[in-house]
């Protein structure tokens, strides 16, 4: 048999450790963490980022590459800024796209369709994002189509317009926190916009800005951390995969776009429910576009 002594200590640490977990627990219930923690798993947060990242390269990128070329516009340098590469990173992008469109045949216009159909597909997994991040029914419909398709358009617009700011204003004397707020604010319009139109206003303006501010945050950051992480992953990754790894890499980027996206939207669902009391329900049931 053990010593007395040594099983009433051990006693009372089984309680102390008892009695952290319960306090830990209280604080848990009800808290910020656990309604982030519910929300994220409302919108399959990692299906919906994995499948984000994956559709983008697959649709987005190609759909974006046959139009710079046709418009001669590189778009290696936008994606190079974009993650803020070194010059050897850099040409490694740059070695990575020689699109050349001399003619517009019938297999670039099936390409065209198809890389289309499947950024709108992208669009409408971001506005089913929203949709369960605020807890609001699935939109079907034409309406939730066109919505879709203006708002792909609107973000390829944003981040053409970001790639020219942002070049023009680190050429210029603006420095690291005059571009970082001019940054914060357009992409906390864009993205204010963005909720609010995809929702089909179904969420007040005032509803959809914590979720806006969140996002904006969380993009900015993935800026900052691009820059200090994918100059060396691509290096390293091209080293060693080829140029194949060149991809792992942007799927890596494209993956924690979604993420961002994903994130900021149900932190600031959270942050407005739990600021105005306002509660959600968690059925989502598809209702026709025009209703909403």
């Amino acid at each position: 048999m053990g010593n007395p002594d040594q099983r009433t200590s051990t006693s009372k640490s089984e309680a102390r450790l008892k009695a952290l977990a319960r306090r830990s627990r209280a604080h848990y219930e009800g808290s910020f963490a656990q309604e982030l923690f519910h929300g994220l798993g409302d919108v399959d947060f990692g299906d919906r980022t994995l499948i984000f990242g994956a559709s983008m390269l697959l649709s987005v990128l190609p759909l974006i590459i046959v139009l710079s070329a046709f418009a001669s516009h590189r778009i290696q340098d936008d994606i190079a800024q974009h993650l803020g590469l070194s010059h050897q990173g850099a040409r490694i992008i740059d070695g990575l796209f020689h699109a050349s469109v001399t003619s517009f045949n019938l297999a670039i216009l099936i390409g065209l369709v198809l890389s289309f159909a499947g950024s709108i597909a992208v669009a409408r997994s971001v506005q089913t994002i929203y949709e369960r991040a605020f807890g609001q029914p699935h939109a079907v419909g034409a309406q939730g189509l066109l919505r879709s398709v203006v708002w792909m358009l609107a973000m390829g617009g944003v981040l053409i317009g970001d790639g020219a700011v942002g070049k023009t204003l680190r050429d210029g004397p603006a420095g690291p926190l005059v571009i970082g707020m001019v940054e914060f604010v357009g992409f906390t319009a864009f993205f204010w916009w963005s909720i609010h139109f995809l929702l089909g206003g179904r969420e007040s303006w005032r509803h959809t800005r914590p979720a806006a501010i969140a996002t904006a945050l969380f993009w900015i950051g993935l800026g900052v951390f691009a820059g200090f992480y994918f100059s060396s992953t691509i290096v390293s990754d091209s080293k060693t995969y080829g140029t194949i790894g060149v991809t792992f890499t942007l799927v890596t980027w494209f993956i924690a776009m979604g993420a961002v996206l994903t994130l900021g939207a149900v932190v600031g669902a959270v942050w407005q429910r739990r600021t105005s009391g306002k509660k959600i329900g968690t059925e989502h049931s598809e209702v026709p576009a025009g209703q909403t």
